[in-house]
């Protein structure tokens, strides 16, 4: 669903009101405002959509590039909510979860923070990102639950070396399949145009959110803006041969 940004408001999915636990993923990794990162603004308007229909607990997690501690990050955003819980992937239990496809594209297991699969609903919110004209929205914006620890390559420089090695739209389209999260949102009232820096770039207005199942906005957010993204017809590829 496309709504206009001005006067956005979020309407928790019927099925909120009846679970027990909410994980939420903004895109926080660094310690720069919107459109950079998730905005305060809309995680606050999410937060009281859940808390209109349910008293679940809410999670937010994320993870930092260099496996640094995500909290200074999280009070230079301002993410401060009441009845919340901030999380840090660096300090998560990890369990090495099996990517449930018949035949992988390049990671047949992932390391997880354990407390995802104890949530029974989940969410990715994240800015309309464009970097090197690649769409970075709500699938995109899973790769930070993956302990950079991990997957830096060996190389001791932080991020997610390993996984870009291997091919990164082959290793996205593997985490959508291991990490199915049931609602994405894309916070488009501007839009981030980067060619490579992920802190810098361009911002010009917009004015849109899309709200829906992540492959599907992500899919619809990218034909809106014409842009080509390989792991989204990789998606579809592996969706069409599993009969989905």
């Amino acid at each position: 669903m496309i709504s206009d940004a001005s006067g956005f408001t979020f309407r928790a999915p019927p099925v909120l009101s009846r679970v027990r636990r909410v994980l939420i993923k903004p895109s926080a990794s660094y310690p720069a405002l919107y459109p950079v990162t998730t905005s305060r603004q809309m995680l606050a308007a999410v937060i009281g959509g859940i808390r209109s229909v349910s008293d679940a607990d809410i999670l937010i997690l994320e993870g930092t590039p260099d496996s640094s501690s995500i909290y200074p990050v999280y009070q230079a955003l301002d993410y401060n909510f009441q009845r919340v819980l901030m999380l840090d992937v660096r300090d998560s239990i990890l369990v090495e979860v099996e990517n449930p496809l018949p035949k992988p594209l390049a990671m047949p297991t992932f390391w997880i923070p354990n407390v995802i699969l104890s949530a029974d609903y989940l969410i990715s919110v994240a800015p309309l990102k464009i970097i090197r004209d690649q769409p970075w929205f709500t699938i995109m914006n899973l790769l930070t639950l993956l302990p950079s620890s991990k997957y830096d390559g060996g190389g001791g420089g932080g991020g997610w070396g390993a996984l870009f090695d291997l091919g990164i739209e082959k290793v996205i389209t593997d985490l959508y399949f291991t990490l199915p999260f049931d609602l994405g949102i894309i916070e488009g009232r501007e839009e981030f145009i980067s060619e490579g820096d992920p802190l810098q770039g361009k911002i010009e207005p917009y004015d849109k959110i899309f709200t829906g199942e992540p492959f599907e906005i992500d899919s619809e957010a990218a034909q809106t803006l014409g842009l080509h993204a390989e792991y989204l017809n990789l998606i579809k590829e592996v969706k069409v041969g599993l009969g989905a």
